[in-house]
């Protein structure tokens, strides 16, 4: 018996290996993106505002994820579908860096928005999959989770850092083209993950439409879609302030930006050791609060060295929470409509962190602190509505 259990354990040992591996890759492919559109846009010499927008055309489509999420839930076998997007938005993404350089920017922007479609499948469409690898276990569970945190920290520093490296030690098309070809490699990994149970036959999948409504009806997912959309809309002011507190020094924004990263990955790794134990539903408003009061101390912190401090300890907040949402889509998500779940926080998530960014970008103006306060103070509500909106509900999450 015990030699089963430890074999069982050393397959999901090696099975969440590869889940971080494969993850990773696909992960910096999409994160790393926009980044290594921008800088070879501007190496052919386009405008500025023209880069921009075709970097909006790789993170836009993310909207629109949810709307062919449905599959995920229907599929017998999800890894493919996730695998065929990673090569799909790879392809699709170095075609796009290809044509770049030698025809009108609008068929490259076309391109570029078909590669953003499948963005969704390699964030929350991955993190689906997660339960299958870790096991029932809710410690197992967690543990695996941090994992995902990691992989996303690595992936979201990884891919710009490499995207800036190579474009520099060579030029940006050869960045980009790498970069495609991480998505397509990392498919590799996809299919070698452990297959999840395939759904059962008459279950009723809702669409996208219905499964948004659902988790609004569901108080812990509404709870989960809330926090998770407003910490993001929150985290997002934190590189304009960096940028606007040290205007005539840039390079401290730049540390001050990888402080935050380097205790999002510290974070990561703490969770690997001792993973979150509570319920999840009362871990997200705490946790949230956390975040919101490290908010608060990057504003009032006075000083450079105590500026990364905050920081890194902002950052290190932030995965705490980050987990514990991971953790309420798992966990709350009803069977039949999982990989929506994900894939529809996952979507919103992105859009409230680029709302988050032009809204800080539009306060600035008025001081570098007032981002922060305003995201501090936006926090401290949902998290307070969160805890109101459990008090007064007694509502289960749906199975």
């Amino acid at each position: 018996m015990g030699t089963g259990s430890g074999r069982l354990r050393d397959r999901r040992a090696a099975a969440l290996a590869r889940y971080v591996v494969a993850a990773t890759l696909v992960r910096s492919a999409d994160g790393g993106a926009v980044v290594a559109i921008v800088l070879l846009a501007l190496d052919c010499g386009l405008p500025g505002w023209l880069a921009g927008v075709l970097g909006a055309s790789i993170t836009a489509p993310h909207l629109l994820g949810p709307f062919i999420a449905r599959r995920l839930d229907t599929a017998d076998d999800g890894r493919k579908l996730i695998a065929l997007s990673a090569v799909l938005h790879g392809v699709l993404l170095g075609a796009a860096a290809l044509l770049l350089p030698v025809t009108w920017p609008l068929w490259p922007a076309l391109l570029l928005f078909a590669s953003g479609l499948f963005g969704p499948m390699l964030t929350g469409g991955i993190s689906s999959r997660l339960p299958a690898i870790a096991g029932p276990a809710q410690r197992s569970q967690r543990r695996a989770q941090s994992w995902d945190v990691a992989s996303y920290g690595l992936a979201g520093t990884l891919g710009p850092a490499a995207v800036a490296w190579i474009a520099a030690a060579a030029d940006p098309l050869t960045a980009t083209l790498l970069l495609a070809s991480a998505a397509v490699l990392g498919a590799g990994g996809i299919l070698a993950l452990p297959r999840q149970e395939p759904p059962v036959r008459g279950v009723d999948v809702p669409g996208p439409v219905r499964t948004l409504r659902l988790m609004v009806r569901s108080g812990p997912l509404r709870r989960t879609l809330l926090l998770t959309v407003t910490v993001a809309f929150s985290v997002a002011a934190l590189p304009i302030s960096a940028a606007a507190a040290t205007l005539d020094t840039p390079p401290a924004a730049g540390a001050l930006v990888a402080a935050y990263g380097i205790g999002n990955l510290l974070g990561s790794a703490a969770l690997m050791i001792r993973p979150l134990r509570r319920d999840a539903d009362r871990l997200m408003s705490s946790l949230a609060l956390l975040v919101a009061v490290m908010l608060t101390l990057t504003l009032l912190t006075p000083g450079f060295s105590a500026s990364l401090a905050a920081f890194g300890l902002t950052g290190t907040a932030n995965a705490l929470f980050f987990a514990a949402t991971l953790a309420g889509r798992s966990e709350y998500a009803p069977q039949a409509a999982r990989g929506q779940v994900f894939i529809w926080v996952g979507a919103l998530k992105i859009a409230a962190g680029s709302a988050g960014t032009a809204a800080a970008g539009a306060v600035v103006t008025f001081g570098s602190w007032v981002p922060l306060g305003l995201a501090s103070a936006a926090t401290v509500g949902a998290a307070a509505i969160s805890v109101l909106d459990r008090s007064r509900s007694g509502d289960r999450p749906p199975r």
